[in-house]
């Protein structure tokens, strides 16, 4: 079942001659923000929600609309090689419109290709073998580590391709429009919004999900798994597992104030 639930029912979006008000209690990106949670190597997840958001974009005409994907497209899920390669060419295609952020698992993969001996033990606990898998890098029966490593880092690196590797390298950690900052993990509620480091954007800080900030800025972003996708408290959640859930969510905010949800299936509680 598709679903389009407005998270702001009941309240009407402020006028746009109280700008400060609107900032303060409303996301207000400059321009129609579509931002799609993590995918974690599902092909078909990403297709249905890709139907959902051109039918929404055709049906409310929206003007210049922006694609923002927020990291972790590998791992854990069968098609990781697919969903990268969907990625890299509407971002290639569109790119005045498709952005895609980095997450810590695309991270993770860049470490160990820069230094499988040392980097190979956190990415394989959390998923490379199944992204490999999806390269078609099989992993010998005893791996025989380090040495495994280097080889796996080579075949892997030739399965990317130069333009994909530069591609995923060039990802920027957070985009920013209007009083909305995209990033895949969160924020440090306690630092200016354009003050973040690296690592917090892509890790995530232990204060994000319970200090809310008062600065007036909205983050919206994935890596914490939600039972449903939250808006609330300058904080847009829309990571809802969909590698094991079946439920990919996407965030459709609007420069009015409004902001709905997209998603592949029912919320879990509702099945």
């Amino acid at each position: 079942m598709n679903i389009l639930s407005s998270f702001f029912k009941g309240k009407k979006a402020p006028k746009k001659d109280q700008p400060h008000r609107k900032a303060a209690a409303y996301p207000s990106p400059e321009t129609p923000q579509f931002i799609v949670g993590d995918l974690h190597g599902n092909l078909d997840l990403l297709e249905h929600i890709l139907e959902q958001i051109d039918h929404v974009i055709g049906t409310l005409e929206v003007r210049d609309p922006k694609l923002v994907f927020v990291g972790d497209y590998i791992d854990r899920g069968p098609s990781s090689a697919a969903v990268l390669k969907r990625l890299y060419e509407l971002s290639t295609e569109f790119s005045d419109n498709v952005t895609c952020i980095l997450g810590n698992h695309e991270q993770m993969m860049l470490d160990f290709m820069e230094a499988p001996e040392a980097r190979h033990a956190r990415w394989f606990r959390n998923g490379a073998a199944e992204t490999l898998a999806s390269f078609g890098i099989a992993l010998p029966a005893e791996p025989d580590w380090p040495a495994t490593a280097n080889a796996v880092a080579m075949a892997l690196r030739g399965q990317l391709g130069d333009p994909m590797e530069d591609w995923i390298r060039s990802m920027p950690t957070s985009i920013k429009t209007g009083n909305l900052l995209i990033t895949h993990a969160g924020t440090d509620p306690g630092r200016a919004i354009d003050d973040q480091s690296p690592r917090v954007l892509l890790w995530g800080h232990p204060e994000f999900l319970t200090r809310t900030r008062t600065d007036g800025h909205w983050v919206a972003h994935g890596h914490t798994v939600m039972e449903n996708a939250v808006c609330a408290d300058g904080r847009i959640s829309i990571d809802t597992g969909a590698y094991s859930s079946g439920c990919l969510t996407a965030a459709v905010v609007l420069p009015n104030g409004t902001v709905e949800f997209l998603q592949t299936t029912a919320p879990r509680e509702a099945q």
